[in-house]
C-alpha cells in the first residue's frame, strides 16, 4: 500500500516532472472520462507545460500529449520519481 504523505495532486508538480499516477479522488463519473483519454492509476507521464488563461496542464503520457482542467488534475494523487 502507498504511503499517502508521498502523494501529491498533479496540479501540484512542475514542469519538466515526472511520476506515476496512484489514485484519483473525484466521482467515477469523472474518473471514466479521466480514464477514457488515457490517464489511469498505474501509468507514468510528464508534465510539460501550463497554459494560465486555460487552466490546463500539458502532460505526456504514453507517447502523447494530453490537455487536462486544472480542477481535475487537482483530484489526480501521484508519486514523483526521485
Amino acid at each position: 500500500m502507498e504511503n499517502n504523505k508521498q502523494l501529491i495532486a498533479l496540479s501540484s508538480m512542475s514542469v519538466g516532472q515526472k511520476a506515476q499516477i496512484i489514485a484519483f479522488t473525484f466521482d467515477a463519473a469523472e474518473g471514466e472520462r479521466v480514464q477514457e483519454v488515457g490517464i489511469s492509476p498505474g501509468e507514468q507521464f510528464e508534465v510539460m507545460r501550463y497554459v494560465p488563461l486555460e487552466e490546463t496542464i500539458e502532460i505526456k503520457i504514453r507517447g502523447y500529449f494530453v490537455s487536462i482542467r486544472k480542477q481535475a488534475a487537482d483530484h489526480i494523487m501521484v508519486k514523483l520519481f526521485s
